[in-house]
C-alpha cells in the first residue's frame, strides 16, 4: 500500500492553507466592513464589500427556504471525498492535478464552513464596469474557479502524467 508521501494526498496541506486564508479573509471582512454596498472603493473597477449569499454561484437558489444550505454542504462533502480519492490515486510525480484538486477542496470546505456556521457565504470581492457589477464573490470561490480551470486545461494536454 502506498504511503501518504507517495500519493496525491500529500497535497492536502494546500487545501488547509486555502481554507485558512479564505476564513481569515472573511473574518476580516465581517469585522471591518459595514454590511452592504457600495463598500470601500479600491480602484475604478473594484470594491471591497460585505454581503451574504445563501445560495451558490450567482446566488443560485438563494431565494429558497433554507434547504439549499444542507444541499450545498452535502455536495461539497461529496466533492471533497471524490477529489480526495482521485488525489490518493495520483502518482508521486503528479503536480498539476493534485494542486487543482486541493484548491477545489479548500474552496469547497471554506464555503461549507460559512454555510454551516452562518447559514450563508460571506462574499466581499466586487468587480464592476460602469454600473454593471459582477456578482460579489470570495477567495473560496476563486480557489474553486482556478482549480476547475486547471482541470479543464489538463484535459487538453496530450499523454501527460499530470
Amino acid at each position: 500500500m502506498a504511503t501518504l508521501r507517495e500519493t496525491g494526498l500529500r497535497w492536502w496541506w494546500l487545501a488547509i492553507v486555502a481554507i485558512a486564508v479564505d476564513q481569515l479573509s472573511k473574518w476580516l471582512t465581517v469585522s471591518n466592513l459595514a454590511y452592504g454596498y457600495p463598500g470601500v472603493e479600491i480602484t475604478s473597477f473594484f470594491n471591497l464589500v460585505h454581503v451574504y449569499n445563501p445560495g451558490a454561484a450567482f446566488s443560485f437558489l438563494a431565494d429558497q427556504g433554507g434547504w439549499q444550505r444542507w444541499f450545498f454542504a452535502g455536495l461539497a462533502f461529496a466533492v471533497t471525498v471524490l477529489l480526495s480519492v482521485w488525489m490518493h490515486k495520483l502518482p508521486k510525480a503528479a503536480r498539476w492535478l493534485p494542486v487543482a484538486y486541493a484548491l477545489i477542496i479548500g474552496g469547497a470546505i471554506g464555503n461549507v464552513i460559512d454555510r454551516l456556521m452562518l447559514g450563508h457565504v460571506v462574499d466581499f470581492l466586487d468587480f464592476y464596469v460602469g454600473n454593471w457589477h459582477w456578482p460579489a464573490f470570495n477567495l473560496a470561490d476563486s480557489f474553486i474557479f482556478v482549480g476547475a480551470g486547471m482541470i479543464i486545461i489538463d484535459s487538453f494536454k496530450k499523454d501527460s502524467p499530470q
